[in-house]
């Protein structure tokens, strides 16, 4: 690695990793265990270099087992460990939701506090890149509905390590979802950006004409439709990136759409039965007299994600169509 790229803000896989380094040597409960996260380094490049630095009794390699693999980090968890366990892609949590649904987030309920379970289940996400429709699904809706659970779903490299050593020093059950696509992008407010908890959303961008609410790859998405060469250019957005959906800062939200006036919720999750809608019903119990215009959302329309790289685009959302959403709400 030369200078320039060792002094560069890392990218958001490296904040990853850099988070799970940092917390491992933090704390000799923490062990870091999945699929190709031992001496591979992770698929995607998560885990690199955590098997060499803290052994293979810290960052474990499983087998492709992903309901045994979920079971055994719950049961470490109630043992006192801190697991943070790696699910290869989102869509494989509908092989292993009984560890997850069933016993991480009822537990600590269920024995009334005899128990504690400091699990983190991180999982990537993000359609585009013609993994296809087994691989490309954004899931978080199934998880926020869950009680017990928290959600974290981080838009950059900043909120990538901040986000992810939260969860892992939090005494309950966290999904981290990251997002593939995002991958290899920088935040180069890294060092000079301050750190936010959970719970707390972030005015990625101050305006008046209406909120854009949003996480995850869509932040990016909205950023690239308000560019000067952008499909929104010279309108006057307000974009809140919520950064985690449990627990949800739905007070910056109301705060925002209140100066505005107007609000669309954009996800890369489908449309239909999204988190969108919830977060738009909650928006309109707070403010149904106070709002100009309609509460509206933005989502992935209600097909698998298609392979061919043409389809899966006029699947998912994008800054073009986030463009079109938003003039269709002004004009509304």
């Amino acid at each position: 690695m030369g200078d320039r790229e060792a002094t560069r803000p890392p990218r958001y896989v490296e904040a990853v990793a850099r988070a799970l380094g940092d917390e491992l040597a933090a704390d000799d409960d923490v062990v870091v265990l999945g699929v190709d996260v031992g001496a591979a380094g992770g698929a995607y490049g998560a885990t690199r270099g955590l098997h060499e630095r803290f052994g293979p009794a810290r960052v474990i390699d499983t087998p492709i087992a992903e309901a045994g693999v979920l079971g055994a980090a719950v049961g470490a968890a109630m043992a006192g460990l801190r697991p943070v366990v790696e699910i290869m892609y989102m869509d494989f949590l509908t092989v292993c939701l009984d560890p997850i649904v069933n016993q991480a987030a009822k537990l600590p309920y269920m024995t009334a506090g005899g128990v504690r379970m400091p699990i983190v289940f991180r999982t990537q996400t993000g359609g585009g890149r013609s993994s296809g429709a087994q691989h490309s699904q954004s899931l978080e809706a199934v998880l926020a509905h869950v009680p017990g659970l928290k959600v974290f779903l981080p838009g950059d490299a900043r909120d990538a390590y901040d986000l992810l050593r939260a969860a892992v020093r939090d005494d309950g059950p966290v999904v981290v979802v990251e997002n593939r696509r995002l991958y290899n992008r920088r935040a180069e407010d890294f060092d000079s950006r301050a750190p936010l908890p959970p719970g707390r959303a972030r005015i990625v961008r101050a305006g008046t004409a209406a909120t854009v609410v949003a996480w995850g790859r869509m932040v990016d998405e909205v950023v690239r439709a308000c560019a000067d060469d952008g499909p929104l250019a010279g309108v006057d957005l307000e974009l809140v990136d919520l950064r985690t959906l449990v627990p949800l800062d739905l007070e910056t939200v109301v705060q925002s759409v209140l100066k505005t006036g107007r609000a669309l919720v954009v996800h890369e999750a489908v449309t239909a039965f999204g988190p969108g809608a919830e977060i738009a019903a909650r928006i309109d119990e707070r403010l149904r007299y106070d709002v100009e215009g309609p509460i509206r959302r933005l989502g992935a329309l209600a097909s698998p994600v298609p392979y061919a790289p043409q389809l899966e685009a006029a699947v998912l959302p994008d800054a073009d169509g986030i463009a079109a959403a938003v003039r269709a709400l002004l004009e509304g």
